[in-house]
């Protein structure tokens, strides 16, 4: 089996081969989804981002609060990797799943 990593800047056509690809017969795993579903409410990544970072990171509805760590991130690298040692993990563990299946 051959696995392909697509990585590029925004807007790059990471997407669109993506697309490509998956018309062609490629099963394509998007390591972004991957990580909204762990910070998504009830994702795997909530408890440990609200130990790590506490209660204001986490939205009324349970989910990360994407603007407030976006600036927390930006400004502290140590805090961005405190952020990437939780999600990370995750997400890796959420690509090898799905190409097992």
């Amino acid at each position: 089996m051959t696995r392909l990593g697509l990585t590029g800047g925004i807007a790059s056509g990471k997407s669109t081969v993506a697309r490509m690809l998956a018309a062609r017969g490629a099963t394509v795993i998007d390591a972004d989804a991957i990580s909204r579903s762990v910070t998504a409410s009830g994702g795997a990544a909530i408890e440990a981002i609200r130990a790590a970072f506490g209660p204001s990171f986490i939205t009324p509805q349970g989910e990360l609060d994407r603007n407030r760590m976006r600036d927390l991130a930006f400004s502290d690298p140590a805090a961005r990797e405190r952020l990437q040692a939780i999600v990370h993990p995750l997400v890796q563990a959420g690509m090898l799943e799905a190409a097992a299946a």
